[in-house]
């Protein structure tokens, strides 16, 4: 470790030439320095290493039994630098390899996972995508550490630590099963609170929500007898019975089992955010990734 402190990248790159040439003259010309500042890197790395490396001989310079034993291990060293500081390379989607690792709810596998696999598959056939059970307590500590490369949440509730990207907005609408006789019309506020209403309750159990609190400023309350933790078994259980729920609109768009309404009570909506950490911001595939998941939605 002393020795590694009193050397730089210089003298390292000059006694790789030197190991090639075996002529100062000519190693001065390949590194395009003088030949005196060549003997001054030579003799700082004969005192570092404590041998004399190159010795005179009848054809230029020959090796020291020490430098022989470095040629090998510093050309590799070497070569791994050059790679290490060498430009990205352009990711190439066809011949792609990654697995990639996201967050997200029922709701954002539907909503913007779902949207963008066709071109995930067709243009990066090798690639794997693993959806992972977004946990938002979680989300800024697993990208620190790579556990997830994406993330899929609200912009308000986003960590203020990870770079971000919004996809869209959202808006509630009031959602029954199909010919359900209470929604053939947009209801009223009294009617709406009268309706039997589904929530979802990410953290579980919850019977108060957003739609709850634009009742409340409302001076109304609606009657709340189911709550689930996750989005698609409301829609599998609204189109079953004759119970309603509001449910963002990109969720139940095309659904052919649901009957959809405006709702009689303004619920604010939301917009919906990509996360990812710093580290990962630059990296081509990633790039390449977020574009394609924006560019689905």
């Amino acid at each position: 470790m002393n020795n590694l402190r009193r050397l730089d990248l210089n003298l390292l790159v000059t006694l790789d030439v030197l190991l090639t040439e075996h002529n100062v003259t000519r190693a001065a010309e390949r590194l395009n320095f003088s030949q005196p500042s060549v003997s001054v890197h030579l003799a700082k790395l004969r005192d570092i290493f404590g041998d004399p490396l190159l010795l005179p001989g009848p054809r230029g310079m020959r090796p020291t039994a020490r430098a022989e034993s470095l040629r090998e291990p510093l050309r590799l060293a070497l070569e791994a630098l050059e790679q290490a500081v060498a430009p990205a390379s352009p990711f190439d989607p066809a011949r792609a390899t990654n697995t990639w690792r996201v967050a997200a709810t029922d709701y954002g596998e539907s909503t913007i996972a779902l949207p963008a696999l066709n071109t995930l598959r067709t243009s990066a056939p090798g690639t794997r995508l693993a959806m992972l059970e977004l946990v938002p307590t979680r989300i800024e500590k697993q990208a620190e550490q790579g556990e997830i490369d994406l993330a899929f949440h609200t912009t308000d509730g986003a960590p203020p630590g990870l770079r971000r990207r919004a996809l869209f907005t959202e808006r509630y609408v009031l959602i029954g099963r199909a010919g359900h006789p209470r929604l053939k019309r947009k209801p009223t506020l009294a009617q709406f609170c009268m309706l039997d209403h589904v929530i979802v309750s990410p953290d579980g159990g919850g019977f108060f929500g957003v739609t709850d609190e634009a009742l409340k400023a409302a001076g109304a309350t609606r009657r709340v007898v189911l709550s689930v933790p996750h989005f698609l078994f409301v829609m599998t259980a609204v189109a079953s019975t004759d119970m309603v729920a509001m449910l963002p609109e990109r969720l139940v768009r095309g659904a052919s089992a649901l009957q959809v309404v405006e709702p009689p009570v303004d619920v604010p909506g939301y917009e919906m955010s990509m996360l990812w950490h710093e580290r990962m911001h630059r990296d081509p595939g990633h790039q390449w990734l977020r574009d394609v998941i924006a560019g689905a939605v």
